[in-house]
């Protein structure tokens, strides 16, 4: 009984301990924007991978993201997902060792 009361009291210690995941992609009007096709690397841009992860293809060069998720803009497996679609996307940042390090992310009109 008393391991199951410490164990009800240690339970919420560790929610507090979580910090909640904040978009801190913001659009500078100083940078010009970029028009992307964003997608699914591996499964809409033919790209080598593991595992689903976000890309853009600028131009004729396709890059990973890092800075935001497949996910964070739906479900990445529905029918408008970046699994199965390939999106229009505004966005701003820079490519460091082949990978678009991305600081702004704004999907436009389908």
């Amino acid at each position: 009984m008393k391991k199951l009361i410490l164990l009800l009291l240690f339970i919420p210690l560790l929610s507090f301990g979580q910090e909640a995941f904040k978009n801190t992609l913001k659009f500078n009007p100083e940078i010009n924007l970029i028009k992307a096709e964003a997608s699914c690397g591996i499964c809409m841009l033919n790209m080598e991978g593991k595992e689903c992860e976000l890309a853009v293809k600028i131009k004729d060069s396709k890059y990973y993201i890092v800075g935001t998720g497949i996910d964070d803009y739906g479900d990445a497996h529905s029918d408008i997902g970046f699994c199965n679609a390939v999106r229009k996307a505004d966005i701003q940042g820079k490519v460091i060792d082949n990978e678009f390090h991305i600081t702004y992310f704004k999907l436009t009109k389908l």
